[in-house]
């Protein structure tokens, strides 16, 4: 992937620049780092699809590697780990904007496509965003006039392009496993002291069923629990400014050098390597920076 086709649309990535920092959390996350760092087995639980606004990206998966550059759309078609390594731009900032698809998109893509989704595939790939360009720039102008039934739209249309050029797997049906269920629901109030017996009201299974499960699928509960809080704590460190400290807490840590060192032990990268916050982003889209300016 490089660079070379942004000055043919640059406006494009000025509507995605101008997203940043805006309040429309429910719809994109931007991730904004000032430092190159790795994120090892980062966890995605559903098809997502991002835009690489700054700086460089490299990925590894089971099945395939992917570098990617600024301009560059990324799309995990199913739940899937992957390891990264995220590298600021010349003037050090790496920002990317990150769209989980929800399943209404998804659903509403299958009535387009009125085809079977593909089994198999790649967990990853990238393409350049131009490609996804008509789509991309209505689904920014709707969430600009604060129109999310037609950003939905906008977004089942960019998976039909993309099952066009041959990437219809995004399409085939994926249901979540219990620990995918269970880093869901932790996620929701990550700081709460989490036990078995939560879980097991929660999805009707006695505590031996819910062990059982759990271990088919490779992991235990603890481990479980542990991962979805820090993955929250990951997700803050992108898009907030707040203290280590503060982030600690909000994950159920009373110590931040504990959640440092278990942090650290599962990502492969101290926190402070990793933010700092949109607000940041946000300057270096005034400052004119953005792809294509």
């Amino acid at each position: 992937m490089t660079p070379a086709t942004l000055d043919t649309r640059p406006e494009l990535f000025d509507a995605l620049g101008a997203l940043v920092g805006t309040p429309h959390a429910e719809a994109y996350t931007c991730f904004c780092a000032h430092q190159t760092h790795g994120v090892r087995a980062l966890r995605i639980e559903r098809p997502t699809l991002g835009v690489l606004l700054r700086g460089r990206m490299r990925l590894r998966g089971d099945d395939n590697a992917l570098s990617m550059t600024t301009g560059d759309a990324f799309v995990f078609t199913r739940a899937c780990s992957v390891d990264t390594i995220n590298e600021p731009d010349a003037a050090g900032v790496f920002l990317a904007l990150v769209v989980p698809l929800c399943d209404e998109v998804i659903a509403a893509a299958r009535l387009l496509w009125a085809r079977p989704g593909a089994r198999g595939g790649p967990d990853a790939i990238a393409l350049p965003a131009l490609q996804l360009s008509e789509s991309l720039a209505t689904w920014a102008a709707s969430l600009r006039r604060d129109d999310p039934g037609a950003a939905r739209a906008a977004l089942a249309s960019a998976l039909v392009a993309l099952c066009a050029l041959g990437h219809s797997a995004i399409l085939a049906p994926t249901p979540p496993t219990l620990a995918a269920r269970i880093r869901a629901r932790v996620a929701e109030t990550p700081d709460r002291a989490w036990q078995s017996s939560d879980f097991e009201t929660e999805f009707g299974l006695s505590g031996a069923t819910l062990r059982r499960h759990l271990a088919i699928e490779g992991v235990g509960l603890r481990d479980t629990i542990t991962d979805a809080r820090l993955a929250c704590a990951l997700h803050w460190l992108y898009t907030t400014r707040w203290p280590i400290q503060t982030i600690a807490a909000r994950v159920g840590y009373r110590s931040a050098a504990t959640f440092s060192r278990r942090f650290a032990r599962r990502y492969g990268a101290e926190p402070l390597q990793i933010g700092k916050d949109e607000a940041q982003s946000a300057a270096a889209v005034a400052d004119g920076r953005m792809p294509g300016t």
